[in-house]
């Protein structure tokens, strides 16, 4: 049975690979911000494949890019980690004040 005050957390996954252009990463950061908007959370992920695995730091320094577009609507919730092929990090909504 659900609470009649309960809040839904949705976490919503953004994927990049480690070669985004400039217009795509763009694209992709104004997603986030609507989502974060909404109150839901997200997960960026960068996805590697091939020989792309032997450049993490482009994959950590994207992530870090999009960490810094994103700070003044969230704040880092899980930071920056590496499974297998894929590094992500979770970000999380703000409390704003409401305006009356």
């Amino acid at each position: 049975m659900q609470k009649k005050k309960q809040q839904v957390t949705v976490l919503k996954e953004i994927r990049l690979h480690p070669n985004t252009d400039t217009h795509d990463f763009d694209f992709k950061a104004r997603h986030a911000e609507k989502f974060l908007g909404d109150g839901n959370k997200v997960k960026i992920a960068v996805i590697f494949k091939g020989r792309e695995l032997a450049y993490k730091e482009h994959g950590e320094a994207l992530i870090n890019k999009f960490i810094e577009r994103l700070e003044d609507i969230s704040k880092v919730e899980m930071n920056t980690k590496f499974e297998g092929r894929t590094m992500s990090a979770i970000l999380a909504p703000v409390k704003s004040k409401k305006k009356n």
